[in-house]
């Protein structure tokens, strides 16, 4: 029987490993039932295949094997299917058909391919090709339902499309917002904002544009907000003004309106726009359950180059420095805050550093909203006699750089004729000194033909 013959091909027990003789049915030395050891399997050498190389046709060296040749018939004798490439019809990521290929299956892309050539196309037609594998971390990923045109991919899993909200709809992760930094830059003005380092989100906005007057001569404007943040949507209040008073300015400077004047229009405008956030109905509420009990309200303060005057409108505490270009001329600060300490100072009950050494400082007493006690527009015109340079900022950077010395002193020198990057840096010193508050500022650049009368 069979088990007799595995008994005579065991050379040891497999218990104690004594030597075994042919026939034994127990192990002499430990008493093991040799009848329980299974059957060996039939002996099947290894044999170490060797493939020839791609299109070579190398004969099968000795001792190699020879695959037999596939049954023509299957397991009911019937002829074995045979598929070619056109019994199987298929489509590539574009829709369209799949080629037929008569060569190999596989393909071997890149320089070192075998049989590669540099100047020899997938279909041998002549001309450079390249074959590598795109980067996939430059590949936008879609999502197991198909991509959706124009949506948003996570930051995180760069699978997910992110939902109204700014969440991804796949793992979760909120979203960075496109307000948290933010920078633009024209020929003549360049502004930055940035969130800061303290808070959730950035409620300051700014416009920056450039048109011409009625005499074909340029008009640049810059325009700078800042949310309440004890208000309902400071950062809806501040955007909604920014645009308002960019947009009326456009507007009524090509009109041949005085800068001036255009100024105060575009404060006006600004504070309608920030009125009619309160009439609308409120999105969410904020962490404070209080907050939606307050009208949306922000700051503004503006500046317009226009016929070499320089004009800045302002409402709150936001405000306006000049740095001349040659820094052994004196910078001066160009606008007077709406605030408790300013208030106190006009009063002559403190010195500006009393003033804003309290507690109370940054308490304004003017801002645009719904639940403003008066809207007062400020505006002024100056005729600079030298270049220099606007910078118009919110509290988030004097507050490190307070005085006009202060803010000179931070302003790159080369800021003139990079205002971008003396934007980039300006607001980099807020971060430095802190990044407590929402950060933002822009520089215009002033130029004057000839020496005129008048100064800054």
């Amino acid at each position: 029987m069979s088990q007799s013959h595995q008994q005579t091909s065991l050379p040891g027990c497999p218990s104690c490993e004594e030597p075994l003789e042919s026939g034994d049915r127990f192990c002499g030395a430990c008493g093991y039932d040799l009848s329980a050891v299974p059957a060996p399997p039939g002996d099947r050498p290894t044999v170490a295949v060797s493939v020839p190389a791609q299109g070579v046709g190398t004969p099968v060296a000795a001792g190699q094997v020879e695959w037999p040749r596939a049954s023509e018939t299957d397991s009911s004798d019937l002829p074995a299917p045979t598929h070619r490439p056109a019994d199987v019809p298929g489509v590539d990521s574009g829709g369209k058909p799949l080629p037929l290929a008569e060569g190999p299956a596989v393909r071997f892309d890149g320089p070192d391919a075998p049989g590669a050539s540099a100047s020899e196309g997938p279909d041998g037609s002549s001309g450079d090709f390249e074959l590598a594998a795109p980067d996939p971390r430059t590949v936008e990923h879609a999502t197991a339902g198909g991509s959706v045109a124009g949506a948003k991919v996570c930051v995180a899993c760069r699978s997910g499309h992110v939902d109204a909200d700014g969440y991804c709809e796949n793992c979760g992760h909120a979203q960075p917002r496109e307000r948290d930094h933010m920078e633009k830059e024209l020929d003549s003005v360049a502004a930055v904002s940035d969130r800061g380092l303290r808070h959730h989100r950035n409620e300051d906005a700014f416009a920056v544009s450039s048109t011409a007057l009625p005499d074909g001569s340029p008009a640049v404007v810059a325009i700078v907000c800042d949310g309440v943040s004890s208000a309902s949507r400071p950062d809806e209040a501040s955007a909604a003004a920014a645009s308002a008073a960019n947009e009326s300015l456009l507007e009524s400077l090509p009109r041949g309106t005085h800068p001036q004047q255009a100024m105060h229009e575009a404060i006006v405008a600004a504070s309608e726009a920030v009125n009619s956030l309160a009439q609308g109905p409120g999105q969410a509420l904020e962490h404070d359950q209080h907050r939606h009990q307050n009208a949306p309200a922000c700051t503004l303060v503006g500046a317009v180059m226009a016929g070499g005057l320089l004009i800045v409108g302002w409402v709150g505490d936001s405000r306006v420095y000049w740095v001349p270009e040659d820094r052994s001329h004196p910078p001066a600060r160009l606008t007077e805050d709406d605030s408790w300490a300013a208030q106190m100072v006009a009063a002559g009950l403190m010195n500006e550093a009393e003033a804003y050494a309290d507690e109370r400082a940054h308490a304004i007493t003017g801002w645009l909203g719904a639940d403003a006690y008066e809207l007062e527009p400020h505006t002024a015109s100056f005729k600079p006699d030298r270049p220099g340079l606007v910078v118009v900022c919110t509290d988030g950077l004097w507050n490190y750089a307070e005085s006009a010395e202060e803010m000179a002193a931070a302003v790159p020198s080369d800021a003139y004729e990079r205002p971008l990057h003396g934007a980039q840096v300006l607001v980099g010193h807020a971060l430095d000194g802190g990044g407590h508050d929402n950060v933002t500022v822009a520089l215009l650049p002033f130029a004057v033909a000839a020496p005129g009368a008048g100064s800054a």
